[in-house]
Formats: structure tokens, sequence, C-alpha cells
């Protein structure tokens, strides 16, 4: 090959390589690649001296190829994992450990938000960002703590954008985030199968199946999905290294995102970071089917209500007061 034809070459495989793309776009750009003579891109034998943008290109190549995370074997999702942390190495001098943990044996996960002991101080919504690595360019949020007028169940008649100190007199509030509803109107709505609910009632998404078409925020009755209109920026000394594939990895741009309850924590037998957060012990999680968890405890003995109850969404989320 002549020399301003490799050169050509090595151009369009820079460019695929180095700018931003959706899955579309890659696969588009990589045929250009293609078929500018890289016949080798498919085996990782690129006719380059850079041994690290050719292993990139082979790990993004395989990448993009993967199957949905339901119908990989254990030894695929292992694979995957690997590619995973290599690309994080590779293009961001990154270590990170991404989990595949699945569902515990004998556990259904749910959740309890105490609206009399709340005082919105928000170290629950900081730690979430922690934790699960959101974007802070965008300052995206899981969990959102709406200012509530005395009588007022609804948090849409709250004020969930309140920037004074706290707590206010004659104000309550109350916190809102991914209910992980037994019927969930989400996994309905989703035309590619890409969020699921997991035997221990985890709501999750594989980020690379969905499309972003937001219908699923659309047809979330709890504000509980977000879309991430950017790739996450996230400083890297701020980064949350110990990962699951199904939770707080790296997503990428134009995915639908939520709470997962900290899937990354809770397969490992921790409380999620908004709970261990709380100052005041507003927040209460675990397993519904112990009969000696503490989740268990405030339902058989607080004044507990789920929000609109009446839809049939089953929410594992319920409030209550001492």
């Amino acid at each position: 090959m002549s020399s301003p034809k490799k050169n050509e070459k090595q151009t369009v495989i820079q460019d695929v390589l180095e700018k931003p793309s959706s899955r579309r776009s890659f696969l588009k750009g990589a045929s250009i690649a293609m078929a500018a003579g890289s016949a080798a891109l498919a085996t990782g034998c690129m006719a380059t001296g850079d041994t690290t943008t050719s292993e990139e290109m082979k790990l993004r190549w395989q990448e993009y190829f993967k199957k949905h995370y339901r119908l990989m074997t254990a030894e695929e999702k292992k694979e995957t994992v690997k590619r995973l942390e290599r690309l994080a190495k590779i293009q961001n001098d990154l270590d990170v450990q991404i989990g595949t943990d699945p569902p515990i044996e004998n556990v259904l996960y749910g959740y309890a938000f105490n609206i009399s002991r709340c005082e919105g101080f928000m170290e629950c919504v900081a730690a979430c960002v922690k934790e699960n690595n959101l974007d802070r360019k965008t300052n995206t949020q899981y969990i959102r703590i709406f200012e509530m007028e005395p009588g007022k169940l609804d948090p849409s008649t709250g004020d969930g954008q309140f920037y004074h100190k706290v707590p206010v007199e004659n104000k309550f509030y109350m916190g809102v985030q991914c209910f992980h509803c037994e019927n969930a109107p989400c996994i309905k709505a989703c035309p590619t199968k890409a969020t699921w609910r997991e035997p221990d009632g985890i709501v999750v998404v594989d980020y690379n199946w969905c499309i972003g078409c937001r219908y699923c925020q659309a047809a979330c009755p709890y504000f509980g999905r977000r879309f991430n209109w950017s790739q996450g920026e996230v400083p890297k000394e701020e980064l949350t290294t110990k990962q699951h594939y199904l939770g707080n990895r790296r997503r990428p741009k134009g995915k639908m995102e939520k709470c997962t309850f900290c899937i990354q924590r809770t397969r490992k037998g921790r409380l999620p970071a908004c709970v261990e957060a709380c100052p005041t012990g507003s927040r209460v999680f675990g397993n519904l089917l112990d009969p000696e968890s503490e989740i268990r405890f405030v339902l058989e003995h607080k004044k507990v209500f789920r929000m609109k109850e009446n839809i049939g969404t089953e929410p594992k989320f319920w409030y209550f007061i001492d």
C-alpha cells in the first residue's frame, strides 16, 4: 500500500476512535474504515505501529457486537467486564473493577422513607451522585427531595428546587427516586427490552441496548428515569471504581439512567449510599422476605402508604410516619 493511502486509512480509523459516537455512528464509521482497506480490523491486526490504538479499536469493535446482558453466558459476562475495564484504562487511565454479582437467593428488596423525620439536608442526594458516578456537568440526580406543605402528599405539589436553610418550620420533606415497581410501566414501554426487573426486585437497564427513545421516562409515573444528554463527566479523583455492569459503570451518551438501589453495594450485603448517608435515619432498606428485617418492622408497625397506589404499579417504596 502506498504511503498516502495508508495515511488516509489511518486518519479514518483515528476519527472513528476519537469522536464520541453512538452505536449507529460507530458502526457507520467502522464500515468506512473497513472500506478503506482495513480488512484486518475485525481481528485487531491493524497495520499500525500504535499497538494501544489497535487494541482499543479491537475492544470497541467487540463491545459494539456483544449480546444483550440477559443472553450472555457467565463466561461472556466475564469477558465483557474484562474488556470494559481494559477500555477504561486505555481511554482514561482508570483502574475500575466491574462486577456482575447476580441476585441473592431469597431476597426481595424494599425501601421505606420516614416523612416525619427527613429534614431536607440532601446528604442522600450527594451520596447518590458520588456513588453512582453521575454527570457533574449536567448535575444529574437520581434522587429528588421535595419541600411540602402540611396536608399535601403528592410531590408534584411541592418545591423540588429549594435553595435555603433547612428545615423550614411548618414544612416537611419527601424523597422521590425509582420505586422499582412490581408492575413497572417503564418495562412495558421499552421497545428493545433494555429494561427489566431482576429476581431481587431491582429494575435495571442494559445501557448498551437502550436506544434512548425515552418511552420509559414518559411511562414512569414517579419521576424515576433520567436521560443523559452527554457523556458523563466525573473528576478522576471522585470516581467510584467499585462498579456493577447494571449499575454505576460509565454510561454511554444518549441512554436512560435511574436508581438501581445501588446494585453494586446491595448485592454485596451493603446498604444503598443514600441510606448510609442519611443523618436523620429517615431511610430504611432491606429484604422484604426476611421477617426480622427493619423494612418488615416498618411495614408491620408504622403508618405506611405508597404513592399513586390506585394505578396498580405496586412500587416497592413506602412512605411512613412515626
